[in-house]
This record gives structure tokens, C-alpha cells and sequence, in this order.
């Protein structure tokens, strides 16, 4: 969650438009499901709420899940705020339902931070964590508890496919630091079901840097890091290949090897501007010292031949045989070598294969709607569902397979004032299993809604 603008979307209209990007949407799409409705632009112009809570399109209804401040249901503490990135897993039982774990990006000094609970907390001085839904069919809330405690700054993460989550603290921060007693900047795994099975122990081996984002390769366990590092040099690409692969819940925790990516001759991925732009063969490094001891990784001698960085790492995803990754922006005057709005890179680990996809911008309007999109998530249309978060008006836009962008969502909580009016940004975008619901937490004030409609399927 930086507040740097991150412009990826542009052109859009008040029912969706042409998007300003050159390469294969297609590519980016690649494994998602064929949809009858894939092909329409949208579901219409968004309906003012008369609750003044969330915008939508005729025929959608939203029901408020979760809201920072109140109560938790099990009676840990109250609801904590900054929601970030979700995740939806089946419920147990044949019941149906859902099971939501969601991310709290809390700092040292937040609004309201995570309940520390006994068995679940890493870091007394830790405010951040995710908190735990489990609701039913019609998505009442049947439960709602602390997953984790004691983190900080958890941003993103991905599921796993043994159904669970894995939390991402996008922090350096040492022990020592402000209140810290231990090192951050670790990956945990959350177990929705039952959260103390997983605990609150760092998975170590996976890296000490400011991660946002993974994916993992179903067929083979390797799980795919993005960092979002603020400051050049900018964050690596980096896969984790497990000792235990596909072992199951704590599985990860038998370590593995961190490696970063390289490729030849590229020190820096903005310098590539042309879409279809193919790297074969290229190699990964391994991290000479995963816990950054004394240098972040970022800084490390990779030997030669040196390593390469991207500005804004952020989102990453698994579509087809292949990991996708996004650079949400990279500007000369930050220390990227080149300027672009947003890149989609794919790797085929089957063919060592990297190729620039999309590249957005940069003649895009920054004053339409679409600025600084986040969180991404695959639609059941075979679309893609993107949080914005920037400046104004703050969307849910929806992105066709034929590259039609049209809005979703618009949030209506007003946090400034009534002469100078602020949203909150969106995060946390997901779907349930079933694909009849899309979950969706808005950053501030922390509300979680559940969306049900005429989805296209």
C-alpha cells in the first residue's frame, strides 16, 4: 500500500472503454475459465447507495461483513483496521459456505491494531496480523477471530493449494526498532480452518525483505516472491523451492532454497518496453543469505553477471503453466532506468521462459479513473477484478478478456471532510469458491463486504 500513484488503468468511461496498453491480454489471462459472458462490458453504471457505504450496478446488493472497531465475534478484541489482502477458501463440512482470511497492514502506532492472542502472537510489539471469517452460504458470519498476531505491515500474500494463506509483512524492520522485539519481514502461514495448527512461527527460509505478493506452482510446490521495495535498488523476483514440496499444511517450514531471478544482461526489467520482448534461458541465483543478517537481499553480491531488479513488484498469480508477475510502475526520477505505467511479465518454468506480456501507459490520462490500481483477482468471467487505490473517487473496475474496462464498485465512506472529501482506497478483492460472491475490503475505515449478483459465469 504506497501512496505513490500507480497508474496501470486509463480511458475509462462511465461504462468502460478501450484501455491504453500494448501486448496480449489474452497471455494475461491464460488458464482462466471460458465464459459465456466474457465478451459483454460490464453489468452497467453504478447506483448510488442510499447508506452512502458502496456504489454498485443495478441488480447487486452488498452486505457488510466486518467493520474496524466493532466487536470480534469470538470476544478477542475489537475488528482491526487497514484491511489489505484477502483470500476465500471452501468452509468445512458439506454445508457450503466460506472461509475469508484477511490481512491487517498495521505499523507501529496504528489505528487499531490486531488483538495479540496467546499462541498466536510472533511479536509483542507487533501490530499487524489477519484476522479469520468463516460464514455461511447466504454469507452470514458464523465466526470471526485473530488468525495471527504480531506482525507488521502485512500487505498481500496468495493462497496455497492445500487451502492456506500465506501473510506477507512488507517491512525490514529489526529487533530493537521502534518496538519491536524481533526481526520482521517474513512470510507466515495461516491456517483459515483452525489458525493455531500454524501458529505464529516466520517462515525463515523464504526470505527476510519487503514481500507483497506469491503464487505457487500446483504442480510442483515452487512458490513465486515479489518485493515491493520503496527504495533503489529496487526488489527482486524470487522463487522458493521447498524441501517438502506439495507436503501440505507446514510443509514450508522444512526450509528450502531462496533464489532470485536474472536475466543476462538486463539489470533493471523498466528497460524493456517492447510487448512480446522473449528471454529464454534465464537463470536463477541463489540468495546468499535469505535472512539478510546484515545487508537486505536487494544489496547482496549475486557474483557475476549481478542480479535483476524492478521498480513495484506487486502482484503475482498463477494462470495456466505459467507465474505471473506486475511492475505497477517504474519512474526514471524514483531510480528505475526507464519510465513505464505497468508491466505484465510471465515465466514458464517448464521452458525458463520469461516474457514481457502487457506494457501500459504512458500515454494515459491520470486524471480519469483507473489510477493506481492494487490488489488483482481473476474473475469467473475470465476477466480480472482490480482494487484502485490512489487519489479521488476509489474503484473496483473490472477488466474484460478483450480489454474492456468498466466499474464495479465505487466506495462512498467519506474519511476527510465535507469540503475536502477522502476514500477509502479498495483491497483484498476475491472470489467465493462457487463464484456467486466477491469479497472486498475497503483499507479505511476497515470494512469487509460480501457482492452478490447476476455475475456473468
Amino acid at each position: 500500500m504506497s501512496a505513490t500513484r500507480r497508474q496501470i488503468l486509463a480511458r475509462t468511461g462511465a461504462l468502460g472503454a478501450s484501455l491504453a496498453f500494448s501486448g496480449s491480454l489474452g497471455a494475461v489471462f491464460a488458464g482462466t475459465a471460458t465464459a459465456r459472458g466474457m465478451g459483454r462490458r460490464g453489468y452497467g453504471p453504478l447506483v448510488p447507495d442510499p447508506d452512502g457505504l458502496l456504489d454498485l450496478p443495478e441488480g447487486f446488493r452488498y452486505r457488510v461483513l466486518s467493520r474496524e472497531g466493532e466487536p470480534l465475534r469470538s470476544g478477542e478484541g475489537r475488528v482491526p483496521g487497514n484491511c489489505d489482502g484477502m483470500a476465500a477458501f471452501p468452509a468445512p463440512g458439506r454445508r457450503g459456505g466460506t472461509c475469508l482470511v484477511r490481512n491487517h497492514e498495521n505499523r507501529t502506532g496504528s489505528r487499531s491494531a490486531v488483538p495479540r492472542v496467546r499462541e498466536l502472537t510472533y511479536d509483542p510489539g507487533g501490530e499487524g496480523g489477519c484476522t479469520a471469517l468463516e460464514l455461511d452460504r447466504d454469507n452470514t458470519v458464523r465466526s470471526e477471530r485473530v488468525a495471527i498476531a504480531g506482525t507488521s505491515t502485512n500487505c498481500a500474500g496468495g493462497p496455497t493449494p492445500w487451502h492456506t494463506w500465506l501473510t506477507c509483512e512488507e517491512t525490514e524492520f529489526r529487533a530493537g526498532d521502534e518496538n519491536y522485539t524481533k526481526d520482521h519481514g517474513f512470510i507466515f502461514e495461516v491456517d483459515p480452518y483452525d489458525p493455531r495448527r500454524t501458529g505464529a512461527v516466520p517462515l525463515t527460509a523464504m526470505g527476510r525483505f519487503q514481500h507483497e505478493a506469491i503464487a505457487v506452482d500446483p504442480g510442483t510446490g515452487t512458490v513465486y516472491e515479489t518485493e515491493d521495495a520503496f527504495e533503489k535498488p529496487f526488489g527482486l523476483f524470487y522463487r522458493f523451492l521447498p524441501d517438502k514440496p506439495l507436503g501440505g499444511r507446514g510443509s514450508l517450514r522444512a526450509g528450502g532454497r531462496l533464489q532470485a531471478l536474472r536475466v543476462p544482461g538486463v539489470p533493471d526489467l523498466s528497460t524493456v518496453q517492447a510487448p512480446g520482448t522473449v528471454f529464454d534461458h534465464v537463470s536463477w541465483v541463489d540468495v546468499p543469505d535469505p535472512l539478510a543478517r546484515t545487508t537486505p537481499i536487494r544489496f547482496q553480491d549475486f557474483g557475476t553477471g549481478g542480479i535483476t531488479h524492478a521498480q513495484k513488484l506487486e502482484g503475482c498469480y498463477w494462470g495456466g503453466s505459467c507465474v505471473h508477475f506486475v511492475s505497477s510502475f517504474a519512474h526514471r526520477s524514483a531510480g528505475s532506468a526507464a519510465d513505464h505505467y505497468g508491466q505484465v511479465w510471465r515465466y514458464d518454468p517448464r521452458r525458463r521462459r520469461l516474457t514481457l506480456v502487457v506494457v501500459f501507459g504512458p500515454d494515459t490520462d491520470l486524471q480519469l479513473p483507473g489510477e493506481s490500481p492494487d490488489n488483482i483477482c481473476l474473475a469467473p468471467s475470465g476477466g480480472l477484478m482490480v482494487c484502485e487505490d490512489g487519489d479521488g473517487a476509489q474503484h473496483v473496475f473490472g477488466l474484460t478478456r478483450g480489454g474492456e474496462v468498466y466499474p464495479m464498485a465505487r466506495g462512498r465512506q467519506n474519511i476527510g471532510t465535507p469540503q475536502k472529501p477522502e476514500w477509502g482506497e479498495f483491497a483484498g478483492v476475491t472470489f467465493a469458491p462457487d463464484h456467486r460472491t466477491m469479497y472486498v475490503n475497503c483499507y479505511r475505515p476497515g470494512t469487509t463486504f460480501a457482492v452478490t449478483g447476476p455475475w456473468h459465469h
